[in-house]
């Protein structure tokens, strides 16, 4: 029976999170602090992270933002005026990485785009979302495509009623136990958890149950065998 397929984008269908942490890397370099660990200032950086994504959503370049808050809040030394431009290169960089298509992923959308009706949705800032698709070529695989600010209950409510989707007939498939899975399941659709080891840590909580269905898997490819 054909159903509707929900794919998300970034850590789904293709490497994201590895470059964002590459940046955080190279910023911690930069930074050079005396003594705080890595890890310390990981909660100092989610703490911004978690207080300007309400206001400026997500993306490269408001990670570099938030990276340039972070830097002038521990910085051991003066402020220099060429700093802020360094820190805002992490943001290019991170734009510029060539895409990296997750395994065996093209071969599964094109085996289940014949079978069923797939759409892509992925939150993130708009312009830097289409430019990864596009550089994909992955887009032709899905017959309508969503940007949105966010993944919660109420985006997936309404995309399902500006789509006509059935809930017991529709499937969100990603990464994100936060984004993808909890808040798919909650608005009343099924939802296919695919694991990625570098999913990025403030989109990692306990997977919640029904009332739809949950499906959990250790690859993209793995699809093939329940679609």
């Amino acid at each position: 029976m054909r159903q509707n397929l929900v794919i998300d984008a970034d850590d789904t269908l293709w490497e994201n999170n590895i470059y964002f942490e590459q940046a955080f890397d190279e910023f911690i370099s930069f930074l050079n602090h005396s003594h705080l660990t890595p890890v310390q200032i990981r909660v100092a950086l989610d703490e911004i992270e978690l207080a300007n994504i309400q206001v400026n959503g997500y993306g490269a370049t408001n990670f570099a933002e938030n990276c340039f808050t972070c830097y002038q809040r521990l910085l051991e030394r003066d402020l220099q005026p060429e700093d802020r431009d360094r820190i805002m290169t992490l943001a290019s960089k991170i734009m510029e990485q060539p895409i990296q298509t997750l395994p065996k992923v093209e071969e599964t959308l094109d085996y289940l785009s014949s079978r069923h009706d797939l759409l892509l949705f992925t939150k993130g800032h708009p312009e830097e979302q289409k430019l990864k698709i596009d550089r994909s070529a992955l887009g032709i695989y899905f017959g309508h495509t969503a940007i949105v600010r966010e993944k919660d209950p109420a985006a997936y409510l309404a995309l399902m009623k500006e789509q006509g989707l059935e809930p017991s007939m529709t499937w969100m498939i990603g990464n994100s136990p936060k984004s993808d899975i909890n808040p798919a399941l909650k608005a009343g659709m099924n939802a296919v958890y695919v694991h990625h080891p570098q999913t990025w840590h403030l989109e990692h909580t306990d997977l919640v149950t029904g009332p739809g269905r949950l499906i959990k898997l250790k690859s993209f490819s793995e699809l093939k065998r329940h679609f």
